[in-house]
């Protein structure tokens, strides 16, 4: 089963931290919640870009930013009651072929590929403070190919 990947779109996914690569690891530690912030025009094959940032209940700390969803949101995508923030200073970035879900995609929940949509406004708050990073060069990013890792 495949879905259009879309801004503001929440999935579970292997997400791994700029530290688990430096330390040599090729997948994330747990699936978690993932915003997707931005997805680029189809190539000619129909795959796209997808830029993917973290959901997480870790409050931004030092040079960290994140935006907090609000508890009325979280109700909505059926996350859990602690406070979560989309983790803006770091992201994945895959290729999203047109006819499969990318390695490390797995059901959000009951046998459904997305949690939901982020509300419009905040799903722009967190695409501009990736921006801002990326402007700035402090964006830690992490690109993942589309392979199973080897064990």
């Amino acid at each position: 089963m495949a879905i259009e990947p879309k801004p503001g779109l929440v999935i579970r996914y292997d997400f791994l931290w700029k530290e688990e690569e430096r330390a040599g690891q090729e997948q994330g530690m747990k699936d978690r919640p993932c915003a997707i912030i931005l997805a680029t025009k189809p190539k000619e094959d129909g795959s796209k870009e997808v830029v993917l940032c973290p959901i997480t209940h870790s409050p931004p700390r030092g040079s960290e930013s994140g935006v907090e969803i609000p508890p009325k949101v979280a109700r909505h995508l059926g996350l859990d009651d602690e406070r979560s923030w989309i983790k803006t200073h770091q992201v994945n970035t895959v290729v999203w072929e047109a006819d499969r879900l990318p390695y490390g995609v797995t059901p959000a929940r009951n046998g459904e590929w997305s949690f939901g949509q982020l509300p419009q406004a905040l799903g722009r708050q967190a695409f501009e403070q990736v921006r801002e990073h990326s402007q700035g060069r402090t964006l830690a990013q992490v690109r993942r190919d589309d392979r199973e890792p080897e064990r």
